[in-house]
């Protein structure tokens, strides 16, 4: 009787204190989910992380705007001509995406199902662009290999173009492909001189030229050329503003009056066709105008990064790759550190990179990277390769880098 007694008593102690350790619990919660750890972090993923900046918050915010499917968006069509004027084309048109601004491209130049365009192995359109010139356009891809500085070799374009003589068993060519800046190739630039050749060679047989150029800016600027003349053997270009010029969305696609009347045919097929757009255009066409100035220093600072990656002893870093704004430097492989790896601990001290491969990372310069940013990221990064190497924690130090920021949170 009495041993019962103290069992219910024990067990009503032992409810109490969980009830208690409960609410103290909750209360912890709350107090820690209040407190909200922010740390200072360095975005090089890529120059598609961009924030829109007070500029074109603004233009978006008082952006005169219309029905763009029907034609009528103002700042839509401003955006348009400013476009097709600088890169000397007839006309332009807005899409949603880089992948859609190749996707109409190659579709308008093949129109005949089962077209065949060129292309190299290692180019944006074959890559990444989840095979949309295939599956969508019926459009055969004929690739070649990349060069290291992004090129194909003529010779072998040459030799891929297949004409109508032999349409019984063979596609048609009807385009080629080239990519500048080549982000695959460590954001190399093509040449005036190659892309004049590449353009001979598609006239003399009879064939259209389109230029991804997602970074044709960058490249102009690290060529010390007009943009215009960069694409002047092009019969179509694309032209991404949410990249190095910082938009938040869009691109712009140039030609002919003819081509861009039909690519904004497909475009509506394809559900690109936007109404009141002028509210992204008016984003689009502040980083045009303010931002082209600018890459410069994105490519200064490409360098710099380079420079001081090329410090580590287990880095390597070709200097003469890097053109642009982008840099990729390979891992050894006696380091025994894995390009994974080494972007999840840099995440953990606020530095965002990118694997490009099992033995190498890509960083991505932009205009809101800073001359301290670059110097936080390149200490950051000997830190990790340290860290990794001894297997030290991170403990203490990236609290250094944290700021307490408190805020109301309902549990």
């Amino acid at each position: 009787m009495m041993m019962t007694r103290f069992t219910r008593w024990v067990g009503f102690v032992n409810r109490n204190k969980i009830v208690e350790s409960s609410k103290k619990e909750t209360s912890f919660r709350r107090k820690t989910h209040a407190v909200k750890m922010v740390a200072r972090v360095v975005d090089l993923r890529s120059d598609t992380v961009t924030k829109p900046n007070e500029a074109m918050r603004s233009a978006m915010a008082t952006a005169d705007v219309d029905d763009d499917v029907l034609g009528f968006d103002p700042t839509a069509q401003k955006l348009e001509m400013e476009v097709a004027s600088i890169m000397h084309k007839d006309a332009a048109l807005f899409v949603p995406s880089g992948t859609m601004a190749n996707l109409i491209s190659v579709m308008v130049h093949c129109e005949v199902r089962g077209s065949e365009v060129i292309l190299g192995d290692n180019s944006h359109i074959h890559v990444y662009e989840n095979g949309g010139i295939s599956t969508i356009g019926g459009i055969h891809a004929k690739t070649l290999p990349n060069n290291v500085d992004g090129t194909m070799d003529i010779e072998k374009i040459v030799k891929a173009i297949r004409g109508t003589d032999g349409e019984l068993y063979y596609p048609t060519t009807r385009l080629i492909c080239l990519e500048n800046t080549h982000a695959n190739c460590g954001g190399r630039c093509l040449s005036i001189e190659y892309i004049d050749k590449v353009g001979a060679v598609a006239k003399e047989y009879g064939i259209k030229l389109h230029i991804d150029g997602a970074r044709i800016f960058n490249a102009s600027v690290a060529l010390g050329v007009p943009v215009h003349r960069l694409v002047q053997a092009a019969d179509s270009v694309s032209v991404c503003l949410s990249k190095g010029l910082g938009a938040p969305v869009g691109s712009v696609i140039v030609g002919s009056n003819e081509f861009i009347t039909k690519a904004k045919r497909l475009r509506k097929t394809l559900g690109g066709g936007m109404r009141q757009v002028g509210v992204l255009c008016a984003a689009a066409y502040v980083a045009l105008r303010d931002n082209v100035a600018k890459l410069s220093d994105d490519h200064k600072r490409a360098k710099m990064l380079a420079e001081g990656l090329r410090e580590v002893e287990h880095f390597s870093v070709d200097l003469s790759s890097v053109e642009s704004n982008m840099v990729f430097f390979d891992i050894r492989e006696t380091s025994k550190i894995s390009p994974d790896r080494l972007c999840e601990v840099l995440q953990e001290r606020g530095v965002l990179a990118m694997p490009a491969s099992s033995t190498s990372v890509r960083l991505v310069l932009h205009y809101q990277i800073s001359d301290s940013d670059l110097q936080f990221a390149l200490t950051c990064i000997k830190a990790a390769v340290e860290q990794i190497l001894t297997g030290e924690t991170k403990n203490g130090v990236v609290m250094q880098n944290m700021i307490s920021v408190a805020q109301t949170v309902t549990v």
